[in-house]
């Protein structure tokens, strides 16, 4: 999907398809606002690729028709929700899975994940513990592969203009596997070998599974089923070897193991894991480092929280926790990026919202990056302000949407972790600046990224 040219279309595509392949009933989403199918066949797809992505499509649709609104993949509805008011209505609080590891199953066609509310709510434990044991177990880690990054950018001269998209994908991709996966990616080769498959397989899920795209063509579909292979065998290679053996230092896959779970199932949820975090971790630190060389005071305050709470002192994870200002910064991140901008789930049951009736089985998008830029909720919706996550409504809000709290995205909670750490050891010592006359353009995909390369400068303070 990063090479993609237009990702939302055929998200949407595999997303529906998916839900189709396991849904098949029809069903109408009568009497709510939106729009009539442009195409008999495609439905408002047309929409989409004129308005240049999903989300940029369903801002244009709740502008006009409100925060309920539906509108047609080929000859099915679809309703999408875009305020706070409406989703607080629709998400179940029993809901225990993470729609964001919901959709990429459905579009990996990976089918081990349901099951009653108390075994959501155990494998939803098994990440959580996943998450924090492998990041207190390798905080070191974490810290050493970020200082080694600090070292490359000091070893630079001043003028020199930085790939930061480019190193901050090499970055979270050598720090996540070894945290996911363990000490196999300590090789800088088997690292890079991941990453080509990550690369492939990132790039084609959900490509061409309703309209065949991806099976008319050999070569690609050779490709993608190669790369998923490798990266499947990796992982179970690595299970093998973990279970039931007494390991000095903790990874994510080990939660999992020791958990009452089947191979396959830890086979999907580390291989969901893996994929999600490489990228959102990479992600999260391209915009938050972009956000700070743009914003010269917040960096600064940044800069001031940091040295306060460790001074000369190590970076420790105590220490970490008190970075307040730094998890403000991340949240703003988020909002600002519309890191995530649609998620989704399936209407198990007929729901109501307002005045609307949503049936069963009706495909329901949830419209986050219509949400993250409403001015009835963000004041100053475009402006990079980390202040404003100093209310308590506001971090409520933002829990409710799953971008923090108990409803927070587990690969999103390890993300915040890994890119808290490398700001502490990048900000300390340097001083982040943009390049001169550089406009950055945004792809809002599953994971929101720069079209093109972000280049930045630093300086030593």
């Amino acid at each position: 999907m990063l090479d993609f040219a237009i990702f939302a279309v055929t998200f949407l595509l595999a997303l529906v398809a998916a839900v189709l392949y396991l849904y098949p009933a029809s069903r109408q989403a009568a009497g709510i606002p939106g729009i009539t199918p442009t195409d008999e066949k495609d439905g408002n797809l047309p929409d989409i690729v004129n308005s240049g992505s999903l989300h940029e499509f369903l801002v244009n649709l709740h502008e006009r028709y409100g925060p309920v609104v539906s509108f047609w993949f080929g000859r099915r509805p679809v309703v999408s929700l875009g305020t706070v008011d409406v989703l607080k209505q629709h998400i179940n609080p029993n809901k225990t899975l993470d729609p964001f590891e919901t959709m990429l199953k459905s579009l990996l066609r990976y089918q081990s994940s349901g099951g009653n509310v108390s075994e959501n709510y155990t494998r939803k434990k098994l990440y959580e513990n996943g998450v924090t044991d492998s990041l207190q177990s390798n905080f070191a880690l974490l810290l050493k592969l970020s200082e080694e990054l600090l070292n490359k950018w000091l070893s630079y001269p001043e003028s020199q203009h930085i790939p930061l998209c480019q190193h901050m994908l090499g970055f979270a991709m050598k720090s996540t596997t070894q945290m996911v996966m363990g000490s196999t990616f300590e090789d800088d080769q088997e690292v890079i070998h991941f990453q080509k498959n990550h690369g492939t397989v990132w790039s084609e899920i959900g490509k061409g599974f309703l309209d065949g795209s991806l099976d008319k063509s050999t070569t690609r579909k050779k490709q993608y089923e190669d790369a998923l292979m490798q990266l499947e065998s990796i992982l179970k290679k690595i299970i093998k070897e973990r279970k039931g053996k007494n390991v000095s230092q903790c990874i994510f896959i080990d939660s999992l193991i020791q958990g009452n779970l089947n191979d396959q199932q830890i086979l999907e949820d580390s291989m969901i894991f893996s994929l999600a975090s490489c990228i959102i971790t990479a992600k999260l630190c391209t915009w938050a480092i972009c956000f700070l060389t743009t914003s010269e005071e917040v960096q600064k305050k940044l800069y001031e929280e940091i040295d306060q709470v460790f001074g000369k002192d190590p970076i420790t994870p105590e220490k970490i926790e008190q970075l307040r200002y730094c998890r403000q910064v991340l949240c703003e991140t988020v909002r600002t990026a519309k890191l995530t901008p649609v998620s989704a789930r399936l209407q198990d049951i007929e729901g109501k919202i307002d005045k609307f009736i949503i049936p069963r089985e009706t495909l329901v998008l949830y419209a986050l990056g219509v949400v993250l830029e409403d001015p009835s909720t963000w004041p100053s919706p475009y402006k990079f302000d980390p202040d404003r996550f100093n209310d308590e409504s506001v971090m409520k809000t933002f829990s409710l949407l799953g971008f923090s709290g108990t409803q927070e995205c587990p690969e999103l909670r390890f993300a915040y972790m890994v890119t808290t750490v490398l700001l502490s050891v990048l900000v300390r010592r340097l001083r982040l600046l943009p390049v001169e006359d550089q406009v950055i353009e945004t792809k809002y995909e599953l994971v929101t990224s720069s079209k093109e390369e972000a280049w930045i400068t630093v300086s030593q303070r």
